[in-house]
């Protein structure tokens, strides 16, 4: 190894990658996943005593170099409470596919929460009518602050509720949120009234129960459920699925652990009823919206397609900008 592998932290890559340049980056790799220039997405993972430790991979090519992504994080529910660490953490590997060369080390929450917003924002600007300007954020911890700040970039939002099974935790939200982004942000635990009166309404939460049925649907509206990756979560009920134009990150991963994959469990949908993939949306080969009164939901567990659009751009910049810690990995002569 002739240089050395870049070591990013968190702030690094806020700093490098703005969220309309990862919905952009994401929107690329999609395209050249679906003209084949792309491996995998693949993940693995495995029961620990007290959580679980997941993987995810995949590899495009970009300027003539396989950027090659490695995602690694430990979820440890209550983690928090028994050591004062937070509930995920890990680490995102990059390397050249074409030489085998670790290019990076990178905080992977950091990029996670860019990538899924960023992810919703791309579906939003296909799926949601353009002139959608009321939004749900259901769960307002960090994921809905990322999601919040990508929905604004893409639609002319003017109002904004805030749900979340804490009170305070929502009061806050509305409070900060309103503050940063000059938008009227309201705290609300009617979640039915809220969905009711927003043209799009974004689910990030860890719930174990449908937060929506088939009763909180209403024509036009663009539903962004980013919460269930794994088989024991689920946002939104299986009938309300059933009844809505459905569009998912991976129809594999979707099925396996989505939403989706409550609604074929019970016997209401097949991966055959799944409207399509996001990348074949955004690369045209499958329709978005046509009429204003469709009812959309993006499933989203998460790939490593969207870490590796955001990696690849993240490590550039960082060349650029002369940004990161040098580390050499490999001291051979």
């Amino acid at each position: 190894m002739t240089g050395g592998a870049l070591l990013l932290a968190g702030a690094d890559i806020a700093r490098l990658l703005t969220p309309r340049d990862c919905i952009d980056a994401i929107a690329a790799t999609f395209i050249a996943h679906e003209r084949g220039r792309s491996h995998g997405p693949a993940s693995g993972g495995l029961t620990l005593p007290a959580g679980s430790l997941h993987a995810k991979m995949a590899a495009i090519r970009d300027d003539d170099r396989l950027y090659v992504v490695v995602k690694s994080n430990v979820n440890l529910p209550g983690n928090f409470e028994r050591h004062g660490r937070p509930t995920i953490q890990g680490v995102l590997l990059l390397f050249d596919g074409d030489t085998g060369e670790p290019l990076a080390i990178m905080d992977s929450i950091a990029i996670t929460s860019l990538r899924t917003a960023a992810a919703a924002a791309l579906a939003a600007e296909l799926l949601s009518k353009t002139d959608s300007h009321t939004i749900t954020i259901a769960g307002c911890g960090e994921q809905g602050e990322s999601q919040l700040r990508a929905m604004a970039i893409v639609r002319p939002l003017t109002k904004a509720f805030a749900v979340d099974v804490d009170p305070e935790k929502s009061r806050r939200f509305a409070g900060r949120m309103s503050a940063a982004l000059e938008l009227d942000v309201e705290a609300t635990g009617d979640l039915k009234s809220a969905v009711r009166d927003s043209d799009i309404c974004v689910t990030c939460t860890t719930s174990a129960s449908p937060l929506l049925t088939k009763d909180h649907l209403h024509p036009g509206l663009f539903v962004a459920a980013v919460g269930a990756d794994n088989p024991a979560k689920q946002e939104i009920d299986a009938h309300a699925l059933a009844a809505s134009r459905v569009v998912v990150d991976s129809l594999s991963a979707c099925a396996s652990s989505g939403d989706l994959s409550h609604a074929i469990t019970a016997g209401v949908m097949s991966e055959r009823d799944v409207h399509g993939e996001l990348s074949a949306v955004v690369a045209g080969r499958v329709p978005g919206r046509i009429g204003a009164d469709e009812v959309f939901i993006f499933d989203s567990v998460g790939t490593a397609l969207q870490d590796v659009a955001a990696a690849s751009v993240i490590y550039r910049r960082a060349l650029a900008a002369n940004a990161g810690l040098s580390v050499v990995l490999d001291n051979r002569t």
